[in-house]
């Protein structure tokens, strides 16, 4: 009960002094607001390049590029990537199961009056397996309408909706640029990815249906090679350069223009991007917390000049210095508190809003307000423990004279 009381006497003592309150929640709300918005978005952002990751390589697989080089640089003389490439490369290269060429085009698609400007991917028939996906309604199409380059199309249900709302669209007719196909399935559910790409806004038609009805061109972007070590990923890879670079004549120091990342080099690179976002950042949070705590306890130290007649009063009808040492104990921790429980809602908001923009869905706020509920109340106590101990030490007789 006597804790209680103090409590509601700290409330009464912070709202008497406004603007000294308003000073000591400031750096607690700010230093908890940063805390929270790094935290949630932090972690909806890896959940979203991990689905990504498992969404492009799987467990198993490489993926290879043609331009870029090793480092994302122009794009080299030699990155006329073509199937051939990749069929040697499963044919020469040891551990690697399964493999699937891609060439992609943005262009508008109809139907009737209805339009959508769409992704179009086009692909071997053995993308189901090696890219995990498969339609979640009506066919697949298969290796004979790859070989005879079948105008047929398994559309996203992002493109569903635009072309078609509630009507059925299998077995209907869709123009893809000015090359009619009959939609024959619809592709499994994606989402939006971890670069605001929607998945569902995408159709896969065979890819020699792509190349010579559509882009008119005989090499592809990309290839994703599924391997049965992924332990082994790293030797694969440079085997693979060296089959290409020797399919492409090239000699020692040439510039082969080729990406070719694998999933342990990628979760690397995602890696050190987390340890600077989840060190230095909340360092700086942390930072602002204890720059908040000491103006805390300044604030505190001169509120107990202000009130030693309070104090002194107290003392004379019976309050023992462990009750003082208490009271101011406790207001400066609730006002603490009260700033952080703030900045979790604030940060929280924040997050949400942001997440928002950057496609990454929604954001959990439970380790966030756990840890900013905990960061808050331990820089009151802190803060509060310097003038706890010197209005403790003031004498009752000084105090009232």
């Amino acid at each position: 009960m006597k804790i209680i009381r103090m409590a509601r006497h700290s409330l009464r003592m912070m709202s008497r002094y406004k603007l000294r309150t308003g000073f000591m929640m400031m750096g607690s709300l700010i230093g908890i607001t940063s805390l929270t918005f790094v935290v949630s978005v932090g972690e909806s952002a890896e959940r979203g390049v991990n689905t990504m990751l498992s969404q492009t390589f799987g467990d198993h697989g490489i993926v290879v590029m043609a331009g870029g080089g090793e480092t994302g640089g122009p794009r080299g003389t030699a990155t006329r990537l073509k199937i051939d490439d990749i069929a040697a490369l499963a044919k020469e290269v040891p551990g690697i199961e399964d493999w699937d060429p891609v060439q992609t085009l943005t262009t508008s698609v109809r139907h009737g009056d209805a339009s959508d400007n769409a992704r179009v991917l086009g692909e071997s028939e053995r993308w189901p397996q090696v890219w995990n996906r498969t339609a979640s309604r009506g066919d697949l199409f298969d290796e004979t309408a790859v070989t005879s380059s079948a105008r047929v199309a398994i559309i996203g249900e992002t493109v569903s909706k635009e072309l078609f709302g509630n009507d059925d669209p299998i077995g209907a007719e869709i123009q893809i640029g000015a090359v009619p196909f009959r939609v024959i399935g619809i592709l499994e559910s994606w989402g939006t990815n971890a670069h605001g790409m929607d998945r569902d806004n995408e159709i896969i038609i065979p890819i020699s249906t792509l190349m010579r009805r559509l882009t008119n061109v005989d090499t592809i972007s990309q290839a994703k090679l599924v391997v049965t070590d992924p332990d082994r990923s790293d030797d694969t890879k440079a085997e693979m350069r060296r089959v290409l670079r020797e399919r492409y004549g090239l000699t020692a120091g040439q510039p082969d223009g080729l990406t070719i990342v694998t999933p342990m080099q990628t979760r690397r690179m995602v890696s050190q991007v987390q340890r600077v976002m989840f060190f230095y950042v909340p360092i700086v949070a942390a930072i602002t917390l204890l720059v908040g705590g000491i103006v805390s306890a300044t604030l505190m130290l001169s509120s107990v000049n202000e009130r030693v007649a309070e104090i002194g009063l107290r003392r004379a009808v019976g309050a023992l210095p462990a009750d003082i040492r208490l009271q101011f104990l406790l207001e400066t921790t609730i006002t603490m508190l009260i700033g952080g429980l703030a900045g979790i809602a604030f940060g929280y908001t924040v997050a949400q809003l942001g997440a928002i923009q950057m496609h990454l869905g929604g954001v959990n706020p439970w380790t966030a307000a756990l840890l900013g509920f905990c960061a808050s109340t331990l820089v009151g106590l802190l803060a509060g423990v310097l003038p706890a101990l010197r209005a403790a030490r003031l004498h009752p007789a000084e105090a009232l004279r």
